[in-house]
């Protein structure tokens, strides 16, 4: 079930009517559907989004500019971060904790492997992508001095990495899992940072493609994301 779109300080309900946020007669801790305040265009928003997607579940989708964060944002999340979501009376602010939370809400399909090792295994390793490469395409989108530096060091980091993508056919699962849908939005993003890889790096260009095809990332986009990838491809 696709999400629904809106823009800037307008809201799309599930009927598919927008909303200004000033005039809204249904507040959003009240819906019955989930609300998620996401960005445009950011990892960590796609990250939540693919997850949603995944599960095949239906919400409403409020855009906020990073770093400007609405007053009904700073209602729920006195941090202004992104991405939050509201699910009724709970508020949720920390992308992999939103992520676990929706895996174990909608159980189906499973997002996580089964036995506590590989679990293990698959957190550590989002947890040293959000250390390692995810500052590292904040530093390419700044431009500057220090963005072709970042470019290298984020060539050699996902080079160093190889082994994991091709040890299976999702990321070090042999099914999709909650680390896929980290490490496919940094993927997608890699033309529009102008990360070339070199022709050994192949597995991870296949990796890619085999998730873009899917209609669970294609509904994970928005339109942002979706037309800065085919300006960046050409």
């Amino acid at each position: 079930m696709p999400d629904s779109a809106c823009s800037g300080q307008s809201r799309t309900d599930s009927s598919g009517t927008k909303k200004g946020t000033a005039g809204m007669t249904q507040s959003a801790r009240s819906r019955s559907i989930l609300t998620l305040f996401t960005a445009s265009d950011n990892v960590q928003c796609h990250r939540v989004r693919m997850v949603l997607a995944a599960k095949g579940v239906g919400y409403d989708r409020v855009d906020v500019t990073l770093g400007k964060p609405s007053e009904e944002l700073l209602e729920f999340n006195p941090y202004g971060d992104v991405p939050t979501l509201l699910d009724r009376d709970l508020v949720l602010y920390q992308p992999a904790l939103i992520c676990e939370y929706l895996d174990e809400r909608y159980p189906h399909p499973p997002l996580m492997p089964v036995d506590p090792l590989s679990r293990a295994r698959l957190r550590l390793a989002c947890v040293r992508i959000e250390r390692e490469w995810l500052p590292l395409i904040e530093t390419i989108q700044a431009g500057g001095r220090a963005a072709e530096p970042a470019r290298k060091r984020m060539r050699d980091a996902l080079m160093a990495a190889l082994p994991l993508f091709k040890a299976s056919k999702f990321f070090l699962n042999p099914e999709m899992s909650l680390a896929d849908c980290l490490v496919a939005p940094v993927i997608w993003r890699l033309p529009m940072l102008n990360v070339q890889l070199p022709r050994e790096g192949k597995p991870i260009v296949d990796y890619g493609e085999r998730i873009f095809r899917g209609q669970g990332f294609a509904r994970s986009l928005t339109p942002d994301e979706r037309t800065l990838h085919e300006v960046a491809n050409g």
